[in-house]
């Protein structure tokens, strides 16, 4: 076992998006849509399949490309929008297509310069529905280390459990040893909790280990009890909980 839950829609399953889905490129509205889909392409999350219909056919440009899957035909198109091009950057599902997915677009999310959920923008990838982000305010020592130096330390950490992700523990920064964190210019978004403000790496004597500390000092609401802490990378530090020594979680996924 894991330790933490595992997300556990199958891979296939669709459903219908009850939310208001927009997205925009070189300030222009490419798609805006209330009859979207979600569709299960792996685990972890979902993807938008957008309706034909609620697209701006006139920036699709069609590339020639036909892609044989097993659910039907896929027809690759480009995106341009005035001087922008996206190229690969949508699939229009043909009529072939079985599972309701006929005369849908799949788009690359980079693709879009910016995609929303009725009036909020999201980021990275559309949220799964049956994930839950919960930020916990505790009274459970959480101490951090790395090379035996300790970076962190506090018997007030904020815990956020997140289907699908070992627990993250947020500290205060008068609680964090800044003495052996750099900061970097790295900026990463999360659906649940937006862009991070700030990423550090930690140098412990000749070593660097790069961007393993972030902060968000303005997280969506849902999420305002991390406001401005501090979290690091469980799967590459010591992680020490009621003074017991976690086994570093291995998920390959998403560091915040």
């Amino acid at each position: 076992m894991s330790g933490y839950p595992e997300m556990i829609t199958p891979i296939g399953h669709v459903e219908p998006v009850p939310r208001r889905v927009r997205a925009t490129l070189a300030g222009e509205l490419v798609l805006d849509t209330t009859d979207a889909l979600y569709v299960w392409e792996w685990a972890k999350y979902p993807w938008f399949y957008i309706p034909l219909a609620d697209v701006r056919q006139e920036f699709l440009v069609d590339e020639g490309h036909d892609q044989k899957r097993k659910q039907g035909t896929a027809r690759r198109h480009a995106l341009q929008v005035g001087d922008e091009t996206r190229p690969h950057a949508a699939l229009v599902w043909q009529q072939d297509t079985t599972g309701g997915l006929a005369n849908t677009v799949k788009f690359q999310w980079e693709a879009l310069d910016s995609w929303f959920e009725e009036d909020e923008e999201i980021f990275v990838h559309p949220r799964n529905p049956y994930s839950r982000v919960d930020a916990i305010r505790s009274s459970r020592p959480v101490r951090i280390e790395l090379d035996g130096i300790v970076l962190a330390e506090s018997s007030s950490p904020v815990m956020v459990f997140e289907t699908g992700l070992p627990t993250r523990y947020y500290f205060e920064r008068t609680k964090v040893n800044f003495a052996h964190l750099e900061p970097t210019d790295t900026v990463t978004g999360c659906p649940y909790k937006g862009k991070t403000s700030g990423y550090w790496s930690i140098k412990t004597g000749q070593d660097t280990y790069p961007d393993l500390v972030w902060a968000y000092d303005f997280p969506t609401r849902e999420l305002l009890a991390v406001q401005g802490m501090v979290s690091f990378y469980n799967e590459k530090v010591d992680v020490f909980v009621d003074g017991e020594l976690g086994e570093r979680p291995k998920t390959g996924f998403f560091k915040s």
